[in-house]
């Protein structure tokens, strides 16, 4: 999944009204302000390709909208992410705001899980980080927000 050059968004079988200039600038913000300079790299696809590695990855045979891969040491290098653009389109009509702020959303998500974080296990610690990050970046309400209202 990793991209040649200094790109940090991958763009495979995704929608062409998707503002992929945009997209790769707000990885790049995410990688200063969030990352602390460290990389990741983020793979934008379809519904088919994230049921692919949610069922190789992770035993569950569905599609979803997004999947972190941490790289294990978490220095220099975090790891990997998917995104289904199919999910964000979805999300983001139901939540009234655009197709690229939902994928903004999920690769906040995402990033907060390959930095180590787990809205599952950590007594709202992800929650409070994403909400501030989301806040900061002017994004729409995020994930875990919008599974608890």
């Amino acid at each position: 999944m990793s991209s040649s050059g200094d790109h940090i968004v991958l763009f495979r079988r995704a929608p062409a009204e998707l503002d992929r200039r945009n997209l790769e600038r707000f990885a790049r913000v995410l990688r200063e302000q969030v990352a602390g300079n460290a990389g990741f790299h983020c793979l934008v696809t379809d519904d088919r390709e994230l049921r692919r590695l949610n069922r190789q990855f992770l035993g569950k045979d569905y599609a979803t909208d997004v999947l972190s891969f941490p790289d294990g040491n978490g220095r220099t290098f975090l790891g990997e992410m998917a995104i289904s653009a199919g999910r964000a389109r979805e999300q983001a009509a139901g939540y009234g705001h655009s197709t690229d702020q939902e994928i903004c959303i999920l690769m906040l998500h995402g990033l907060l899980h390959l930095l180590g974080m787990d809205h599952e296990t950590d007594r709202g610690r992800m929650a409070r980080a994403e909400a501030d990050w989301r806040m900061r970046l002017a994004l729409p309400a995020g994930l875990i927000e919008r599974v608890r209202s």
